[in-house]
This record gives structure tokens, sequence and C-alpha cells, in this order.
């Protein structure tokens, strides 16, 4: 367990450093293109080519890769795997030069559909410009697999760092130095993607040729290319349906207004750092253990490693919920309340983090029984669950959004996320005899009582805060600097009086993140 915590530190502390530079670069975007036509174009232009990178590389294509790899360095060293990372690296350049082509064709004819708005129009033409992006990163992901599996796993867990410091210095520089229009500021952060998409395939490519890899175009077929497109199968069809899912969540916000979709993303965003520092962090840990376990048919193992990841995952998620609802407006207007993004846009912002926000444990406990799923080989009721998800999005999305704008698109979200997780526990559950979610039931209850002590104390402190005088900038910055941290203190000694279920554990969890980051233990143990 030591060891599993540890390798959950040196992901949350990688992700950690990539979510910040992340927020700080739509923080940027934000500040230059406000929640504008433009704005919107660029993130529904963007959402394209990562709508297919997750479908083709990232994540489906991980899991189908590493054990085939695996078993090829096993059985003939790293000449066998790397023989066979040519030839997944040749086909995938070709599926994905090919998929782009096609796109950027069909996105050309937008600008003849009849009726068709501006925005539109114009997030078609910036597509055209970003999907080569799709090419880069997908053959990227291929070669992070790769390096996973010889034991790097600083240079895949920094993919994004590089993404998002070339964004940032493209527009902060470029955008605001060298153009002096809206045309211009876009070319120079379409620029910074795919110049940061570059860097994404250059680095780990560097990293594989020091482990002795060679690119050689190899398109020949093998029984192992065949096996990793059947494992991949099912994963891209639940993904499929995911992304699908997203698409159309993201196509009826463009089609609200302006700025629908850029309030959305930013407040996603958000979201996204507490669920990808902490929830895939351990589910990721976690993931090969619970495999393993069930390779053993040691089924209580299995149990336990899947309980207290949730634990883990639940133990930070509640108490992160409660905080981005009740502090919505300080953490939007703090992040990216600047430049043309104005108070009338994190007006509009910061209810829809605090509805995203209620979502978040489901969001969190998807991920983990997904992982659950995959690790007893039921591929099936992920995807079952996600075709339901997106009819439950999809309805409720046009019913919801007709009285309550982006609104309703949020709380549509989450009712299809809440609907996906119940489907989910209760597919595991019938693979895996006696696993029952009451078993959270005694944690759920000491943190939620934690979570709603902290949550009377962070009202105490923001009450105190705006007895001092401060407001604005000051204020936020005393929010988010010192509240918050008090709050977590606050919660961290309930539920240690309290006694959660494996209290030390999660103590070394917590210490062990704090190490990535360069915190200390008192006495310099990290």
């Amino acid at each position: 367990m030591s060891k599993s915590l540890e390798r959950i530190g040196v992901v949350a502390g990688s992700t950690t450093l990539s979510r910040v530079l992340g927020l700080a670069r739509d923080s940027l975007t934000a500040a230059v293109f406000g929640t504008t036509l433009w704005n919107s174009a660029f993130q529904f232009a963007f959402m394209l080519p990562n709508l297919f990178r997750r479908l083709l590389a990232e994540g489906q294509l991980n899991a189908a890769l590493v054990p085939t790899l695996a078993e090829a360095l096993e059985s003939g060293g790293r000449p066998a795997a790397f023989a066979l990372l040519n030839k997944v690296f040749t086909w995938l350049l070709v599926a994905t030069v090919v998929l782009s082509a096609v796109a950027i064709l069909l996105l050309g004819g937008a600008g003849w559909i009849p009726g068709l708005d501006e925005r539109h129009v114009l997030g078609a033409q910036l597509s055209q410009v970003l999907f080569p992006y799709l090419v880069l990163v997908s053959l990227a992901a291929a070669m992070s697999a790769v390096l996973q599996l010889l034991g790097n796993f600083s240079i895949p867990a920094l993919t994004a760092v590089w993404l998002n410091i070339t964004v940032i210095a493209a527009l902060g520089a470029g955008g605001f130095w060298f153009a002096d229009s809206m045309e211009g500021k876009m070319a120079w952060l379409c620029g910074g993607v795919l110049v940061g998409g570059l860097f994404q395939l250059v680095i780990p490519w560097r990293a594989l040729r020091r482990e002795g890899w060679r690119l050689n175009l190899d398109p020949k077929s093998s029984d192992q290319l065949r096996q990793i497109l059947r494992l991949m199968a099912p994963g891209v069809i639940g993904t499929a349906i995911y992304q699908i899912n997203f698409l159309v969540s993201r196509s009826l916000a463009f089609s609200l207004d302006e700025a629908s979709v850029t309030v959305l993303t930013l407040a996603n965003r958000i979201m996204e750092v507490p669920q990808g520092i902490f929830t895939v962090s351990v589910a990721t840990v976690v993931f090969p253990l619970m495999a393993t376990f069930a390779a053993r048919g040691d089924m209580t193992s299995f149990q336990s490693a899947y309980w207290r990841g949730m634990r883990l995952i639940l133990v930070v998620t509640i108490p992160a919920a409660a905080g981005l609802a009740l502090l919505s407006t300080p953490i939007v207007r703090l992040a990216f309340e600047w430049g043309a993004f104005n108070a009338e846009d994190t007006r509009i912002t910061a209810p829809i983090l605090a509805i995203y926000a209620v979502g978040l444990p489901f969001y969190s406990a998807v991920t983990q029984t997904i992982r659950g799923c995959y690790a007893v080989k039921d591929t099936a009721s992920p995807v079952r669950a996600a075709a339901v998800a997106f009819v439950v999005n999809l309805v409720a999305s046009i019913v919801l959004m007709r009285e309550l704008g982006t609104a309703g698109l949020a709380w549509a979200s989450n009712i299809a996320i809440a609907v996906q997780a119940v489907l989910l526990e209760r597919a595991l559950a019938r693979n895996v005899e006696g696993l029952r979610f009451s078993v959270l039931f005694p944690s759920i209850a000491k943190i939620a009582a934690a979570s709603a002590l902290m949550t009377v104390a962070v009202g105490a402190g923001v009450i105190a805060i705006r007895a001092t005088g401060l407001v604005g900038r000051a204020a936020d910055l005393l929010t988010v600097l010192v509240l918050i941290p008090a709050a977590i203190a606050v919660y961290a000694s309930i539920l240690w009086i309290v006694r959660i279920e494996d209290r030390d554990e999660i103590a070394a969890f917590a210490w062990s993140i704090a190490g990535r980051l360069g915190l200390k233990r008192k006495g310099g143990d990290e």
C-alpha cells in the first residue's frame, strides 16, 4: 500500500502542476477574449480534435497497448516491444492523418450551409486550423505508454504541461505584443496549440530514443496488433458515447448564445482540478491492484482495494464539492476576471461552477467504478451505462435549457452522471458477490458531518473577511490562500477525531502528495 500511495503522489503532483498551468492558460484566454464569440468558437473548435484524441489515443489505446507491450517485452525484450510500437505508430499515424484530412475538408464546407450563423462558421474555420493537433498528441500518447512500461512516469505525467506553457507563451507574448486585432490574437493562440502539440510529441520521442527506440514505419499487420484492436473496441464504443454526449451538450450551449460554451468550459475546468489531481490519480493506481486480485480470484482483496480507493476519492471530493459551491464567486473572480473577462462574466460563470460542484462526487465515483468493471473484464456494462446517461443528458438538456439556459445544461449533466454512477455500481455488484455500496455508509456519514462543519467554518471565515473591510482582489486572495487551507485543516481534524476508516492510509496519502509539491513533514520527512 505504501508503494501505491507513493505512485499516487507522483501522478497527483504532476497533475497538480498541469491543472494549475491549465487554469493559467484558460485565465489568460479569458482575459484576452472574455466570453465573446471568439472564445466560444475556439473552445468549440479545440473540442473537436480533443474528442477524437480521447477516442483513439489516450485512455483506450493505453489500456489495450500496455498489456500487449508488456507481453512483447517479456517474451522478446525491448526489440520486440519497440517493433510493436512501430506498427502501432504507423497505423495511428495513418488513421489520424486521414481523419484530420477528412474533417478539414468537411469543415471547409460549413460556410456554404445556408442560414448557418457566424459563430458556427468561425468555429468550423478554427477547427480546420486545430485538427492537425490530433496527429501530434495521438502519437505522443502511444510513446508515453511505452515510457510508462519502461518505468519512466515523469515525462508522460507532464505531457499536458508542455501544451499549457507553449499556449501561455504564445498568447501572453505574441498575442499581447504583436497582434492588434482579435483575428491576430486568435492566430497566436492556435499557433501556440500546434507548437505545444509538437513539444508533446518531440519530448517523449527523444526520451524513447535514449532507451534505444528508432522509428521504422511498419504497416504490416500482426496478431498483437489485432489483439490491441480487439481490446480497444468495447472501450472505444463507451468513450464514443461519452464524447458524443459532451459534443451534443456543447453544441446545445453553442446554440444558446455566444457565452455559454466558454462559461461551461471554464466552470468545468475548475471542477477538473480536484477531480484530475485526486480521483484520476487514485483510480490509476488502484486499477492494476483490482485487476491483479480479480485475476487471482481473490475477490475479498478486490473489494478491499475497491472500497479503499473509493473512500480516498470521497474523502476529497465531497468537501471539495462543498467548498467549490460555497466559494464559487471568489474562485472564478480570482482565476478568470482579468482583461476582457469582466464582473458580469464572473456573475454568470460562478453559479455554473456551483452547479457542477454538486456532481463532482458522482463523476469521481464513476471513474473508480468503471475501473472496477474493467478489472473483472466487464466491458459491456460501462457501455450500457454510458448509453443510458447519454439519453438522460440529452432529454434533460433539451427540457431544462428552455427554462434555465446554461444552468439547465449543467444540471442535466449532473442528473446524467448520477444515473450512470448508480447503474455502474449495480453492474459491479452483480459481478462481485457481496459487494454493496452500503459498506461505505459509515464513512460517508463521517465525511458528510466533517464537510458540514467545515462549511460552517468557511461561512464564518467569509463573514470575518468581510468584516475586515477588504474587497475585490485582496479579499479573494485572502479567501483562497488563507481560508481554504484553514478549512482543509478543520475538515482533516474532524475526520481524525471521528476516526474515519483507514485514517492512517488517508494521512499517508495526503503526505505523499504534499511531498511531491515540495512540502515537508515536521522533522524533515516527506
